[in-house]
């Protein structure tokens, strides 16, 4: 197999000893914990008992006074507010979130989503020309402007005021809006600096919830779609979020908001969890914003009408199904592209056709990176004689910060460290590739050419105990800075391999532990090519410990990620 097989180092056996004696866990989930910093009894009971009560106080946030305080002036002198939010997962959440809180308490209210193709990403010129077609003197923006100079500057000049709720980075300058909320802000000393957009909106709804006198708990109400941007948006499970995720996944498995309850679906497994959201959920939210309009998901987000969530949630399945399609049909054509052009062995990635849909751009990236693991801008026709499109980077590359560095030969430019976006001139492109092929040639390390499996312990079968399997449960929600852990075991010998899959690319076998003679089932995906080595030849395997949840009953086994045999 093509991965590299990373052994992380050990933490400090006293850590590991303390985790062990004080907090009665098994040898190698007290060495994961104390990988991940856990490192006391203090720390342990937060990590394993997240507690609503620690979240941090809303008014540790920058400018937090300033944006509760224009909100209840709005409300007092009966203006029009226009929640404005971008596209994506994170955006429309957010949308739904803070539309549905005000909403509830004042009627002057409406939302914006700007159009992925007509507007682009973030706020736009057309967004604040409607607000002051249709009289809102206020705008709540989320998961986006904290680069908008311009943009507020414009909205500015008409008398419209702004309260910006973003996540990311912010620029040099901030816009001169009311409130500009964003952890990342330098100057902003909130604790916590990897919230969501949406988890930002969440944050505005406790304040104004004290501001009014209200029950602190009504902003609980709002978890199910704070999980939903923590997954999608791919920010860290730790601190803060890692208490939003947790009861946010609560809420979503007993009581989710109409229009989610919808897209979960009665297939859906029993026991939700992050990755559900990243491959089930969200890509049907987003497929709106890709294919159409994001519009129609925060109609079904906050709709309580039950035949209108049905008609939301069959279009959003069909569009869903569309994306699926178009997704495939454009990632085939671009592989095509690079091996007609011979630049398989490239550092980088930069393949462009005016004819390819702009919504799937991101998604392609991605699936690029899984064949030619490197750094990846996929690019289309954009407006007029510009292009645009999606940027996806491999493990610990910063493509932002290249992005940044070819910032003359671009119109506009944002993300984060490891996806982004561009818009460049059409007559760029060329300048464009070789440069952004030299800075990546400079800078990224031959260990990030390669795809790894970073490993948490090497374990033997019979520490897969009852107890073990109850302690790795309590570790979710899972994600990035908590990811599934993933174990190492060798010596290796299958058993009963049965071939799964229409074409039989799948396998269900079982595992023998020579070293302690105990057998465990597994599931092998992608890896039916493999299936007589199974049967035949010793190998060591890397993988996690799953539980598969169908029916009410509940079936542990081991998800293959990666085997080395023996020769």
């Amino acid at each position: 197999m093509k991965n590299q097989w990373v052994i992380k180092p050990n933490p400090a056996d006293q850590i590991t000893q303390v985790l062990m004696e004080e907090v009665k866990l098994p040898h190698p989930i007290a060495k994961i914990l104390a990988q991940r910093g856990i490192d006391s009894f203090d720390s342990a009971k937060n990590f394993f008992r997240p507690d609503l009560t620690e979240l941090h106080d809303p008014f540790l946030m920058k400018d937090m006074d300033n944006a509760v305080k224009r909100i209840a002036q709005a409300f007092e002198n009966q203006e029009n507010i226009l929640v404005y939010g971008d596209y994506d997962v994170d955006g429309t959440t957010a949308v739904a979130l803070m539309y549905d809180f005000l909403i509830h308490r004042y009627p002057n209210v409406s939302y914006y989503i700007p159009d992925r193709y007509s507007e682009g990403y973030g706020i736009s010129f057309q967004g604040i020309d409607f607000a002051e077609d249709n009289d809102f003197s206020l705008i709540i923006a989320l998961d986006c402007g904290i680069k908008a100079i311009d943009k507020i500057q414009y909205a500015n000049e008409k008398q419209i005021d702004f309260i910006i709720c973003d996540h990311h980075l912010p620029g040099d300058k901030l816009p001169e809006a009311i409130a500009v909320l964003d952890p990342k802000r330098s100057d902003c000393e909130y604790p916590f600096k990897e919230l969501s957009g949406c988890g930002v909106g969440f944050k505005l709804i406790q304040a104004l919830l004290h501001e009014l006198d209200e029950d602190p708990e009504k902003a609980f109400d709002y978890l199910d779609l704070a999980v939903v941007s923590i997954a999608a948006d791919i920010v860290p499970i730790s601190g803060e979020n890692r208490i939003l995720a947790y009861y946010g996944l609560k809420k979503l498995q007993s009581s989710p908001r109409p229009g989610l309850e919808s897209l979960i679906g009665e297939a859906q497994k029993d026991k939700l969890t992050i990755s559900n959201i990243v491959f089930s959920i969200a890509p049907k939210i987003n497929a709106t914003g890709r294919l159409e309009h994001a519009s129609q998901s925060v109609e079904l987000l906050i709709s309580e009408d039950k035949e209108k969530i049905a008609t939301f949630a069959s279009q959003i399945n069909d569009l869903n199904t569309q994306r699926k399609e178009t997704d495939g049909n454009v990632t085939v054509e671009a592989i095509q592209m690079i091996r007609k052009k011979g630049e398989e062995d490239r550092f980088s990635t930069v393949v462009y056709d005016p004819n390819w849909h702009k919504g799937v751009l991101g998604i392609v990236a991605s699936r690029l990176i899984d064949t030619f693991y490197r750094p990846t801008l996929v690019l289309t026709q954009g407006n007029e004689n510009e292009i645009t499109g999606s940027a996806r980077s491999v493990k610990d590359f910063d493509i932002y910060e290249i992005i940044d560095n070819c910032s003359e030969l671009l119109t506009k430019y944002g993300g984060h460290r490891f996806a982004a976006g561009l818009t460049m001139p059409i007559e760029n492109l060329e300048a464009f590739k070789e440069k952004f092929e030299e800075l990546v040639k400079e800078k990224i390390r031959p260990i990030q050419r390669k795809p790894s499996i970073e490993i948490d312990a090497e374990i033997q079968f019979s520490e897969v105990t009852p107890y073990f399997i109850k302690v790795l449960n309590q570790m979710e929600p899972f994600g990035p800075e908590n990811m599934t852990p993933i174990f190492l075991t060798k010596n290796l010998i299958g058993g009963e391999v049965k071939e799964m899959g229409k074409n039989k690319e799948h396998l269900r076998l079982s595992l023998w532990d020579e070293n302690s003679a105990v057998k465990l089932p597994a599931v092998a995906f992608g890896m039916g090519e493999f299936s007589k080595d199974f049967q035949y030849r010793r190998f060591d395997a890397v993988y996690s410990i799953d539980e598969n949840h169908w029916k009410g009953n509940t079936y542990l086994q081991l998800n293959l990620r990666d085997v080395r045999f023996k020769d």
